[in-house]
């Protein structure tokens, strides 16, 4: 939360500058009247109420000064410092004049009896040296408060870059996520159609009904849940059974599954898909390069408050340098948990010795929160 709540988008609000004024012009009094006791001046109240005219004047003035900085608060830096010093001379000037008036012409003779109208203007040019002198100490007064609307005017436009710049990484972010989420490697979906047709020329109708309604109850649950939330690891693991179950009709003979994740782990929250370019690249690597049954299972635990998720063949036939895949899959897999997790989501991919391949992911313990 920003520390001035209330600041419009042309720098700090109305209300903020009316506190900073007076503030100052409080400070201001509170100093002139401790000076006005420590000098022994006569007549303290009758200087106290002068002294509050002028403390008023000069909280108008100022507000006046602050309309016209705020007219240039979409400047540069340099000319808003240019604009508020400048304008801070004539201020300075009509302040100085009102105290003159106040003090020096009207009554003077109330407050220092020594000093009688007669002999303030038979002075030469005592009336000039009073405003002049007066007005130089209210410029520099002047151009502190200037200083410090500045600097809060500039703070102010700094948190403003800040939230700004915020909002558009996380818009680049959620972008990036639904980009990722929505980059699910088509390619099985032809080999699904292509099973498909085959079933049907084989008048094998269970089957390819089944195919078409595991087909569909996958892609109802891939497409239809919002890219920028997670999903209980339970969901997740559902779906991959429901993709199992479509390849299944293509290697019914080679693919087997285990899934062996304890209960208390299903209510944790994951990315949505973010095991289906495992177990398609499992599918891929390790079933269809093979003529032997081949497992693909599916682990989860509970390890330093961390959760890790692992994905797993027994392959023996791993593909050679030159048929790798391009690698999209566990890139995109690393990418979403980055961009989810930040440097807390890993993927760690590995062969295993003996044949097979093994992915893990870490990522935090998110509880009730999908």
């Amino acid at each position: 939360m920003t520390p001035y709540p209330d600041e419009d988008e042309r720098g700090i609000s109305p209300i903020v500058a009316l506190y900073s004024i007076l503030g100052f012009w409080l400070f201001y009094i509170g100093l002139v009247t401790l000076r006005s006791f420590v000098m022994g001046f006569e007549a303290q109240g009758a200087m106290a109420g002068r002294r509050i005219i002028v403390t008023v004047i000069g909280i108008v003035v100022t507000w006046g000064l602050y309309l016209v900085i705020r007219r240039f608060d979409t400047a540069t830096l340099t000319k808003r410092t240019l604009v508020a010093f400048g304008a801070a001379i004539p201020c300075s000037i009509l302040i100085a004049l009102a105290n003159y008036y106040v003090f020096y012409f009207y009554d003077p003779a109330g407050i220092f009896p020594d000093l009688a109208k007669e002999k303030i203007h038979s002075e030469q040019g005592y009336a000039l040296k009073e405003i002049a002198e007066f007005a130089i100490g209210r410029y520099f007064f002047l151009s502190a408060w200037a200083a410090l609307y500045l600097a809060f005017s500039y703070a102010a436009e700094v948190r403003r870059v800040e939230r700004r710049a915020a909002r558009l990484e996380k818009t680049a972010q959620q972008a990036e996520l639904r980009s990722l989420r929505y980059q699910v490697n088509p390619h099985f979906l032809f080999n699904t159609l292509n099973s498909l047709s085959s079933l049907v020329m084989k008048d094998r109708r269970d089957e390819a009904e089944q195919m078409i309604m595991s087909l569909s109850n996958f892609y109802r649950a891939s497409l239809t849940g919002d890219p920028l939330e997670d999903v209980p690891l339970s969901e997740e693991v559902q779906l991959q059974k429901l993709y199992l179950d479509i390849e299944a009709v293509r290697f019914p003979d080679r693919l087997r599954t285990l899934i062996d994740i304890p209960p208390h782990v299903m209510n944790c929250c994951v990315p949505g898909l973010i095991l289906q370019p495992l177990v398609e690249n499992a599918i891929k690597y390790g079933v269809s390069r093979t003529s032997r049954p081949v497992t693909i299972a599916i682990f989860a635990r509970e390890e330093d408050n961390m959760l890790m998720v692992s994905v797993r063949n027994d392959g023996d036939v791993l593909p050679e340098d030159h048929d790798r895949g391009s690698g999209i899959g566990l890139a995109n897999v690393r990418d979403r948990l980055s961009a989810r997790f930040g440097a807390n989501g890993r993927i760690n991919a590995r062969a295993q010795e003996g044949g097979g391949f093994l992915v893990e992911l870490t990522l935090p313990i998110v509880r009730r929160a999908c």
